[in-house]
């Protein structure tokens, strides 16, 4: 059974990231966001199918004018919630999300404001700052999101210092290839590996493995992005195998529940990983949920980083209080 659902309620976006799609009008042009009643009564099918977790995306999830009844209804059905932003809205809505996300997490790619900025395609590196404080006041703590690259390495022990200096977790993430032709180099990697040793980090080191080994091997696949996660569209569609690999849309209709029984996703989910598209994949998206159990060597080696994180983020600010 699912572990996760990527929700995504919107695929529009306020920013025009040089890794990512979102940003490109053409594609975001007539397309409605999720339906709210959809919405949440496909929460409440997420939680008898067991979801533990669910990410609010897109797009930026914060442009959807109903994500805070999204968030208090899941945490309701007892999921964790997480939320990755720009932060261009945060600082408008961050008391009406108020202690209704467990994983908030702030993009952040470089400790120099034109750089972020120009990576980013809007000026927002002021708005993350801004958010950062407004956070603190309310007694939230979200977590740094780093997406490294060979062009933004050199930002990471300064993106360091900020996250160290406002008492926050960094969470690395490696960019992937499916937005664009780009490897992370040998020398990326061990950096990434060098700082995910560092207190207050989070990396999989999984993830570094599976780069080095060239990613996912259709004869032998690592990939579980159907068994253990939900994906689901704003026009309430499951998309399969993957949002990034898409190759079909089952209509969710008024029954989540039906159509995740349906013989198609089952289909999909004795092939997940052994497509031709799924050669060398390594999207973060749907591998941290498929290393989440110690069921093979990629699983257990992250199982140091999972607990650490945990303690960082849940027992650490008790114990100073």
């Amino acid at each position: 059974m699912p572990i996760l659902c990527n929700y995504y309620i919107t695929y529009r976006c306020n920013a025009a990231c040089d890794f990512c799609h979102f940003g490109d009008a053409s594609n975001v042009e007539n397309v409605d966001q999720a339906n709210p009643e959809e919405v949440l009564r496909n929460l409440e099918a997420l939680s008898r199918m067991g979801v533990k977790f669910i990410d609010f995306t897109g797009g930026e999830p914060l442009l959807h004018p109903d994500l805070p009844e999204f968030l208090r209804e899941a945490r309701r059905y007892g999921m964790k919630t997480s939320i990755t932003t720009n932060c261009l809205l945060y600082p408008k809505l961050a008391e009406a999300i108020r202690g209704q996300v467990d994983l908030l997490h702030f993009s952040l790619d470089s400790s120099v404001a034109e750089q972020h900025d120009r990576m980013r395609g809007v000026r927002c590196f002021d708005k993350v700052m801004e958010s950062i404080r407004i956070a603190g006041e309310l007694n939230e703590r979200p977590d740094i999101l780093f997406t490294v690259s060979d062009l933004n390495g050199d930002e990471l022990g300064p993106v360091y210092e900020i996250a160290r200096r406002h008492g926050l977790i960094l969470i690395l993430n490696p960019i992937f290839e499916y937005f664009r032709a780009e490897s992370l180099s040998a020398e990326t990697l061990d950096l990434i590996e060098e700082y995910g040793r560092k207190p207050m980090v989070y990396v999989n080191p999984s993830f570094i493995t599976l780069r080095r080994l060239g990613g996912n091997n259709p004869r032998k696949p690592l990939c579980r992005a159907v068994s253990r996660v939900v994906v689901l569209s704003p026009q309430n569609e499951i998309l399969l195998p993957c949002y990034h690999f898409r190759q079909e849309q089952i209509p969710v209709g008024d029954d989540l529940v039906a159509a995740y029984q349906s013989e198609r996703v089952a289909w999909h989910r004795l092939h997940e990983g052994r497509h031709d598209f799924c050669e060398g994949c390594a999207i973060n998206c749907y591998f941290e949920p498929s290393f989440a159990f110690p069921t093979n060597r990629f699983g257990l080696a992250a199982v140091p980083s999972k607990l650490r994180y945990g303690f960082n983020k849940y027992i650490r600010p008790r114990l100073k209080r």
